[in-house]
């Protein structure tokens, strides 16, 4: 959808993992899409050169989020939530909605 607007599809996937999850690494939002690990660390380089992205350690693991100092973030961020509004429910449910505990024993999915 926005593959032509950011260059690739990998971008694009990236982005709108940081959008859905306000942070992120290399490792996860690979695993998250099935994609070699090496282009979306490749991704994460270019947009944090390009000033898009900050990165920090956390142990041993770098951390990318949202550049606040970018000039056009807040159009940018708009730019990918509306792309949310034309992503379908199942992949909307497969890589955006994250669990973050278990579910409790016996409980109705």
């Amino acid at each position: 959808m926005l593959e032509s607007l950011f260059g690739n599809r990998t971008a694009e996937k990236v982005l709108l993992y940081l959008q859905a999850y306000e942070e992120g690494y290399g490792k996860a939002i690979a695993d998250t899409f099935s994609i070699p690990l090496n282009a979306v660390q490749n991704q994460l380089r270019k947009f944090e050169e390009g000033g898009v992205l900050v990165s920090q350690l956390k142990g041993r693991t770098r951390i990318y989020v949202w550049n606040p100092r970018y000039p056009f973030l807040k159009a940018l961020r708009s730019l990918l939530e509306q792309a949310f509004d034309y992503l379908s429910d199942n992949e909307i449910k497969s890589f955006y909605r994250k669990r973050v505990r278990p579910r409790r024993a016996g409980k109705p999915l």
